[in-house]
């Protein structure tokens, strides 16, 4: 008998999580409260991004449908960090926003295994603590083996426009009144997070000519290694700066912002300010930068990058007002904060499930995270485990040096979070191991073994990953004249100065153009020869930390005598009393500080037994 998995929210969340338990041979229900609504990019018409690029990557070597999606719809591609290391480049894609909304719609209708359904959830019904069935506003009861809800900022979502607020979920869409008490009632703590999106403007209306162009590269590269069709740079973006002038606004109808007059009583994020907080936490700077970003091809709505805000309608069309370019912009629709409800994520375990209770996973935003890509990746992830657990098998946990998705998720549920989190490069320890280039050669064997890629999908990625090793035992053994002096090609490489387009030129014999390499694989070349000597000692670094991980606690070991640990820390791993250094590590409170004082102390033990 089929396992029996309802999906609660269709955005980036859901749309994983539902695709990922079906194609692994669940039935799965994916209920939302507005059909029209699947897929909607909610705030910027975009996919990738700095780090979101990566998880986008690591989606596609599991078999996910939001790459597939952004390379369908994507109307300007974009490297980000060209010029930086290959650890930090980061593929971005604009999209046109009705096409992602309706590929997504089309995609899941064709699913095997999925029943798409309108509705708003009102109960869910545990035995014990077991979850058994869903009930929604309408009276309907459908049973379930396992419940994974991904209700993104519609839980609880209050819209505020100045001293205006209304309930909703997103913008005209209703919120989900139901679903906060529900887990409350489970015994699910909560917090209040905030977010906010900028005004849109039409497109006829805005002077291009007063802002920078920013085309998109050429060629474009994919997300997916499943895309077939040819990419194409439909649109151009712009870029421009705000004047002191529209600065001064802001700050002298600060007390009007629903974010500064004490009427929002949630976290925003850090890493994507409203303009009111820019201005206020960075008091040096008097000019922002802000990107006009074009919702789709035939859309004439244009998206203002930078410019979110929780001020009135007026003062917003006053702040257009004084932007040379958008003097007689048209605001098609204004820019708001929303409050919602979020789950304090150290309530889930790693596999994303609610610890205590059986079957109930959460993803994306409920967990305190930000953006789609994040949310994308977490639906996967609970996706296939709700299944994995119906069978007996072990979960789909996804290591910090294997994958952003580990780093994210394990940040998410050991740290928890204050502020809706964002993913940077900068949260991996392991990131020169953890590039674009290689999602698949990381992933993709695992999501094989799993089912979630087909043989001939995974038959094809082994190919690419086989050419490539070629080519570097090719450059390991190949010798090219540099300055007067014959050195090898994969040395040469290693140098700063030097990269794949420098060493073609190089190649008298053309051996490096008989291979088919597209600009992912070399990325993937020339970051395996610079970063070799730090991977080697990044290995070896990991090595000793999962020698520390195993590491036993002697089980009568009095953590009072253990140097540097605090009375709360000695309290705390007293009651749990950990077997190993990694069950240490896992414990809820145990600080960093903490975990060092213990790292020091079992090394010196494992000494004096040597």
């Amino acid at each position: 008998m089929k396992e029996k998995i309802i999906v609660v929210g269709a955005g980036h969340a859901g749309i994983e999580a539902a695709c990922a338990a079906s194609r692994l041979g669940a039935e799965v229900m994916l209920i939302t409260l507005q059909l029209e609504s699947i897929g909607q990019m909610s705030c910027n018409p975009s996919i990738g991004g700095i780090a979101k690029g990566h998880l986008v990557r690591e989606i596609d070597a599991f078999g996910g449908v939001m790459p597939l999606a952004a390379d369908a719809t994507g109307i300007h591609f974009l490297t980000l960090n060209r010029s930086k290391g290959p650890a930090v480049r980061a593929g971005r894609c604009q999209n046109d926003k009705g096409d992602y909304r309706n590929f997504m719609f089309r995609y899941l209708e064709k699913q095997k295994n999925l029943t798409l359904y309108q509705g708003m959830v009102s109960d869910i019904v545990c035995q014990g603590q077991k979850i058994t069935a869903i009930k929604t506003e309408n009276g309907e009861t459908f049973n379930a083996d396992a419940v994974i809800l991904c209700g993104g900022t519609f839980m609880g979502g209050v819209i505020h426009v100045g001293a205006s607020h209304y309930s909703a979920g997103r913008a005209n869409e209703i919120a989900d009144t139901c679903l906060s008490k529900v887990l409350q009632n489970l015994g699910v703590s909560l917090k209040r997070f905030k977010t906010g999106t900028p005004m849109r403007l039409h497109r006829g209306s805005i002077d291009w000519s007063q802002f920078i162009p920013q085309p998109g590269d050429e060629p474009p590269q994919p997300f997916s290694q499943r895309t077939r069709r040819v990419l194409k740079n439909r649109i151009i973006c712009h870029m421009g700066r705000t004047p002191e002038s529209l600065r001064q606004i802001v700050l002298d109808h600060l007390d009007l912002s629903a974010l500064y007059s004490g009427r929002i009583d949630g976290i925003g994020p850090r890493y994507c300010p409203s303009i009111e907080d820019k201005f206020v936490k960075f008091t040096s700077r008097t000019s922002h930068h802000f990107y006009l970003e074009p919702e789709g091809v035939k859309c004439a709505e244009v998206y203002v990058n930078g410019l979110s805000t929780s001020l009135p309608v007026w003062v917003q069309r006053k702040m257009l007002s004084v932007i040379t370019g958008l003097e007689n912009a048209v605001m098609m629709r204004p820019a708001y904060a929303i409050e919602y409800d979020a789950i304090d994520a150290r309530q889930l375990d790693h596999s994303l499930r609610l610890k205590g209770i059986n079957g109930l996973y959460c993803a994306g935003q409920l967990n305190g995270s930000s953006g789609y890509e994040e949310a994308a990746a977490q639906g996967l992830l609970a996706g296939v485990n709700a299944v994995l657990a119906l069978r007996g098998e072990e979960p789909l946990i996804v290591k910090r040096h294997q994958g952003y998705m580990g780093v994210m998720v394990d940040d998410l549920v050991r740290q928890g979070v204050d502020e809706p989190y964002r993913l940077f490069t900068s949260r991996a320890e392991y990131r020169l191991s953890l590039r674009e280039d290689n999602a698949h050669e990381r992933l993709s064997e695992m999501a094989y073994s799993l089912g979630l890629l087909t043989a001939s999908e995974y038959k094809e990625i082994d190919v690419r990953l086989r050419r490539r090793q070629r080519m570097l035992v090719a450059l390991g053994k190949m010798r090219v004249d540099w300055q007067g002096n014959w050195v090898h090609a994969a040395q040469l490489l290693r140098r700063p100065e030097v990269n794949w387009q420098v060493l073609k030129g190089l190649d008298g014999e053309g051996i490096l153009c008989e291979e088919q390499l597209d600009e992912s694989d070399i990325a993937y070349l020339e970051a395996n020869c610079k970063y070799e000597g730090y991977i080697r000692i990044q290995n070896q670094r990991l090595e000793q930390m999962n020698h520390l991980l195993r590491t036993q606690i002697p089980k009568d070991l009095d953590y009072k005598i253990v140097p540097g640990l605090s009375v709360e820390m000695v309290h705390r791993l007293t009651i749990h009393k950990p077997e190993t250094f990694a069950q240490a590590s896992n414990m809820a409170g145990v600080t960093p500080a903490a975990l060092n004082a213990l790292r020091a102390f079992l090394q010196r033990l494992d000494r004096l037994k040597k």
